[in-house]
């Protein structure tokens, strides 16, 4: 299946990475994208690794099942980078979007000779900037989505305040600062 991408999340407990999936999951589904996604469940508890992932597609996906060879991968939290694999399986035509306010080239000495493309985003500037506090998972959705090309950008966008719209009916403020973080995220990813 050509058409076929793949995302794996890497992130902790209650950091919003399986929220992420979900939602990058529900937008591509209104786009008229087949979709998977689902978190892999262990001991969940806060601050605990957590793995979630994406299957996105112009065709029917018939394969239900962990993904062991992304496309893409997203880790939450730069500190995973030393206590998960989070390149096993990484395709190095690919690349990995990692949440940190180093460079791409400072994060790419951590990734055990991953030799594919390495992108970084500054997510808690961008949350802190836009929500006041940091709430990772929406920043770093706008990201992957950049570096994937899953959507345009522009569509995308009004999905997700379309969602927002109906989740946050009753705090505009809400909406108003997630769309201002996807926003921003858009511009800040390196």
């Amino acid at each position: 299946m050509a058409d076929l991408v793949e995302i794996r999340w890497h992130g902790r407990g209650g950091q919003g990475a399986k929220t992420a999936a979900l939602l990058l999951a529900d937008v591509a589904f209104k786009t008229g994208s087949f979709v998977q996604g689902f978190p892999e469940y262990g001991p969940e508890r806060m601050g605990a690794p957590i793995t979630a992932y994406n299957r996105i597609s112009e065709s029917e996906i018939r394969v239900h099942s962990n993904i062991y060879e992304p496309d893409y991968v997203v880790v939450v939290d730069e500190g995973l980078l030393d206590v998960v694999h989070v390149t096993d399986g990484l395709k190095a035509d690919g690349g990995i979007v990692v949440n940190t306010s180093k460079s791409p080239d400072e994060i790419r000495e951590k990734l055990n000779g991953y030799a594919g493309k390495v992108y970084t985003i500054d997510a808690r500037k961008v949350s802190k900037a836009c929500l006041g506090k940091y709430f990772p998972n929406t920043p770093m959705l706008a990201a992957i989505v950049k570096v994937s090309g899953v959507m345009e950008k522009e569509i995308f966008l009004k999905e997700m305040e379309n969602s927002f719209s109906h989740k946050f009916a009753s705090k505009p403020e809400v909406i108003e600062g997630n769309m201002n973080a996807l926003n921003m995220a858009f511009e800040e990813v390196r």
